[in-house]
């Protein structure tokens, strides 16, 4: 399976890059076996998300898919943000091949970690 032409665009041109000085919480995540690091910031008020950007380092998947998962949490309350699931990031991104489905894996670990 090849990379869908929105999962290129994602890597390409990565959406909510950056960090937030006045965050409300920050979480790192990584995989060690094929070293792929994730760092995502969110703003959180009244339990809704109001601004959330990433750092990654990684493959071509992994760099869509923390950002994909970081546009899908701006402007979700809490509860339905923790229920993002791997598969439903790698569906909107058209498929991960096999092999790449750690890349979603690592940004639902980045969110439940962030949303502690």
């Amino acid at each position: 399976m090849s990379y869908s032409q929105k999962l290129l665009d994602y890597c390409q041109n990565p959406r909510c890059v950056g960090e937030i000085t006045n965050a409300t919480a920050v979480a790192e995540v990584s995989n060690p076996v094929c070293g792929d690091v994730m760092k995502l910031w969110v703003r959180i008020d009244r339990g809704r998300i109001l601004e959330a950007r990433f750092k990654a380092q990684g493959c071509s998947a992994a760099i869509a898919t923390s950002s994909y998962a970081t546009e899908m949490l701006i402007g979700r309350d809490l509860e339905s943000a923790r229920r993002i699931t791997k598969e439903e990031i790698a569906d909107a991104l058209g498929g991960l091949p096999a092999s790449k489905i750690h890349c979603s894996v690592l940004a639902v670990d980045a969110i439940r970690k962030v949303l502690q």
